[in-house]
């Protein structure tokens, strides 16, 4: 396994537990029939391991299927060291769910349906059908993707015990407590005009707007009016019960620790000062968890063994790759390669509109690790 790619693959096993709705909003592409039987596929060889193979035509569904699903990803498609973490990935989950008991690939099967009904019900149905037909895939293609990896990670789940999934929560207690949290944005970047702000006027202002939130003015008026987290200005500033592990390191910590209702001293992050008030905070108790919460801390574990299979044991049963080198164009034409029409550049997911909570696509608020998504689960024979 390439040990660039190593945190990548790790997250990927676990988020394919999770509805991979929102990657899809996104999707691009190119073509194929469902699979046909292993008889009919003539294509070549790219990679051969213990008890397989992957040829071409499978390595190529491969490849669509995590566009499909990935499509931020389809940028490192042409990238030679992507390309061979990505076989060895479908090698892996070839190779292991071959080995899984058969309770697993029922489980397996059942969770990947009704994850993928859930997928396919949160997208416009022509919306749906377009994507498809982007990466020319079927529904049955992207179901045999996700029953491969959840089979996988149903056999793994088998041996997690409940002290097991009990210290994986304290580890991770920040994924399951939440809060109410109302601030104002004062940027580094004045939203209105667009114009960089220096750091000392914005914490100058920040002060200012905390004296006069101290001093009684309303926070909705005060939000309206100096916020550069545009995401929340219509609701006042507030972000309501929301999973603190979604927010910067610094805004967590204080949505974690501040008092309740107490109006904050700025704080700040990479996007400029936020002056905040905790409305409600709910702590973490592992005896609350529900079912459904415990079942996300089992498939992190299994997770977790299926990491360090790919680390540990994946290169000995590996026996060749040899995929063909992505030709490139001379030096001074543009695009690259062929393939996405994105490659050589670079999108800074942490700058879009909205600048306050969820998956850095606010500025202010939140950390998730784009760079930890591509792919655990990558096999789509």
């Amino acid at each position: 396994m390439l040990a660039k790619y190593k945190k990548v693959g790790k997250v990927l096993s676990v988020g394919m537990v999770a509805v991979l709705s929102l990657s899809l909003l996104a999707a691009c592409g190119k073509k194929e029939e469902a699979k046909a039987p292993e008889s009919t596929d003539k294509s070549a060889v790219v990679a051969t391991y213990d008890g397989g193979t992957i040829t071409a035509n499978e390595f190529d569904m491969e490849q669509r299927v995590m566009k499909f699903l990935y499509p931020e990803y389809a940028q490192m498609m042409d990238m030679d060291d992507f390309k061979e973490y990505l076989v060895k990935q479908e090698i892996a989950y070839e190779y292991l769910s071959g080995k899984a008991s058969e309770e697993a690939k029922t489980a397996g099967a059942k969770t990947a349906s009704e994850q993928f009904d859930k997928m396919k019900a949160s997208v416009k149905a022509e919306q749906w059908t377009e994507m498809l037909k982007n990466q020319n895939l079927t529904d049955q293609n992207i179901k045999d993707y996700m029953t491969r990896i959840m089979t996988v990670i149903k056999d793994k789940e088998t041996g997690v015990t409940e002290d097991a999934i009990k210290a994986e929560f304290e580890k991770n207690k920040d994924q399951f407590t939440t809060a109410s949290v109302r601030h104002v944005l004062i940027g580094f970047t004045d939203s209105k005009t667009q114009k960089e702000r220096k750091k000392e006027d914005a914490l100058k202002l920040a002060k200012e707007v905390k004296a006069k939130l101290e001093g009684g003015t309303d926070f909705a008026e005060i939000v309206k009016k100096y916020s550069d987290d545009s995401a929340s200005v219509p609701d006042g500033g507030l972000y309501k019960d929301t999973p603190v592990s979604t927010w910067v390191e610094a805004f967590k910590e204080a949505a974690k620790t501040l008092p309740l209702n107490k109006i904050s001293d700025p704080v700040e992050t990479e996007y400029g000062y936020h002056v905040m008030k905790v409305e409600a905070r709910t702590e973490a108790d592992f005896s609350k968890l529900t079912a459904e919460q415990k079942d996300t801390l089992k498939s992190q574990l299994a997770a977790a063994e299926i990491d360090t299979f790919m680390q540990k044991e994946l290169d000995k049963i590996v026996k060749e790759v040899k995929l063909p080198k992505t030709e490139k164009k001379e030096e001074g034409t543009t695009g690259g390669t062929t393939g996405t029409g994105t490659e050589g550049t670079k999108t800074d997911e942490s700058k879009t509109d909205s600048k306050g909570t969820d998956a850095k696509t606010d500025q202010g608020t939140t950390g998730t690790d784009k760079d930890a998504k591509t792919e655990e689960g990558t096999s789509s024979k």
